[in-house]
């Protein structure tokens, strides 16, 4: 039999400092040892917000503790990891004399909890105060251990704060990266067409860890005679060498499909183009026609996971009667298969990368019942809320090992 812990005693006893922050950064538990470094009770801390609780030293002209602390959290808080800054000079206000402050040294370590959602829900805020070894003292003229010592103490602290400081530095320049990443991929997946379809919703999730940038795509194409076109394609990679090679693709098959209206057609001319852009072997690619007139989907892929047609029922359906391999894989020409299947209104049609589906641990049918599952849940949805109910569902609305296209069609 397991033994039963007090966590809330254990949270009390424990001996370094800590208190819980929201994400909002209001306090909302702190631990005895916090309490007896800082001086201050439960009540003048619970439920305050961290820096109308501890502010800078107003006296301190340099003071950047709470400018540093911030920044901390908010890194925390968008990442969802934890985030161990340098050493930290940050006085503390004296309870017993108002406008006081004490000279205080802090190491930090600042720690996301996350909630079912995913989501940050709390952060542990854990410090251990080095005041004592940080603080100057008058040097030893003889040179003896204590001089030694304070040389070591010094060095040690100047060396923590350029870290800091080069650490600062890199996250900006990351951050420039990043901004510059996401406009190009947003402007790479402008589909002009999509802005015509209230019925049609589309989402892009770059994989954990990257630039925000990835090889999907997703592009919606208005044909004539009440026809229009879905697409969605895989290039292998990540980064913005994947983003460029997307890029040129995906304007091709836009481009052949507006001229040859058919699927099959389309992506036999993407197969023949990609063999002249480096890094487009193996892209996979899937491409459907929805006749609005005739209520018929025609289709053809490009070793791409097979679409969902979700019928009004709940009942559903793979497309995977036209399934070629990826572009390139062939030496020579070879006309790529297409299929149709008629479609009922009020229904959906789902394409999607494959990064929604596939688990290392796990075979791809699971995956695609687990997705044909969740559409069946949220049929009755719009497909913006649908999307969304689909990515939650799947465990990959924060992101995944690998990118995410998906296009939700109500038909």
């Amino acid at each position: 039999m397991e033994p039963s812990i007090d966590h809330k005693a254990l949270f009390m006893a424990t001996p370094s400092p800590y208190l819980v922050l929201d994400p909002g950064l209001v306090i909302v538990d702190v631990n005895e040892a916090y309490l007896e470094a800082t001086g201050r009770s439960r009540q003048d801390l619970v439920g305050q917000y961290l820096f109308d609780a501890f502010p800078d030293n107003p006296a301190d002209a340099h003071a950047d503790g709470v400018r540093n602390l911030h920044d901390s959290l908010r890194r925390v808080l968008r990442s969802r990891e934890p985030d161990t800054m340098a050493v930290q000079k940050y006085d503390i206000p004296l309870p017993s004399r108002n406008g006081m402050f004490e000279e205080r040294w802090w190491s930090p370590i600042n720690t996301p909890v996350l909630g079912p959602d995913g989501q940050v829900a709390w952060i542990i805020h854990r410090v251990e105060d080095v005041t004592e070894f940080v603080r100057s003292r008058p040097s030893d003229p003889a040179g003896g251990p204590r001089g030694r010592r304070d040389v070591m103490e010094a060095e040690l602290y100047a060396r923590a704060r350029e870290l800091q400081r080069l650490n600062e530095e890199l996250r900006q320049a990351h951050a420039r990266e990043r901004r510059v990443a996401v406009t190009l991929q947003e402007a790479m997946l402008h589909s002009p067409d999509l802005d015509r379809h209230e019925d049609i919703a589309v989402r892009y999730v770059p994989a954990v860890g990257s630039l925000n940038v990835c090889g999907d795509w997703y592009d919606v194409v208005d044909l004539p005679d009440g026809c229009f076109a879905v697409a969605v394609g895989d290039v292998v990679g990540h980064g913005l060498e994947a983003a460029a090679v997307m890029g040129m693709l995906r304007s091709a098959l836009s481009a052949a499909v507006r001229a040859l209206h058919e699927p099959a057609r389309s992506l036999e001319l993407l197969d023949l183009y990609s063999r002249a852009v480096e890094g487009a072997l193996a892209t996979t690619a899937v491409q459907a026609v929805v006749d609005t007139h005739h209520q018929r989907i025609t289709y053809s892929s490009a070793g791409h996971p097979p679409p969902v047609l979700l019928h009004p029922d709940g009942t559903y359906e793979l497309l995977d009667q036209a399934t070629d391999p990826p572009l390139g894989a062939r030496p020579d020409h070879v006309p790529r298969p297409q299929a149709g299947v008629p479609y009922h209104p009020g229904g959906y049609l789902v394409l999607y990368s494959d990064g929604l589906i596939e688990r290392r641990d796990q075979d791809i049918d699971v995956g695609l019942r687990q997705l044909a599952d969740a559409l069946a849940r949220h049929a009755r949805m719009s497909p913006d809320r649908l999307a969304d109910a689909v990515l939650a569902r799947l465990g990959v609305a924060g992101g995944a090992r690998d990118d995410i296209a998906l296009i939700a069609v109500r038909l």
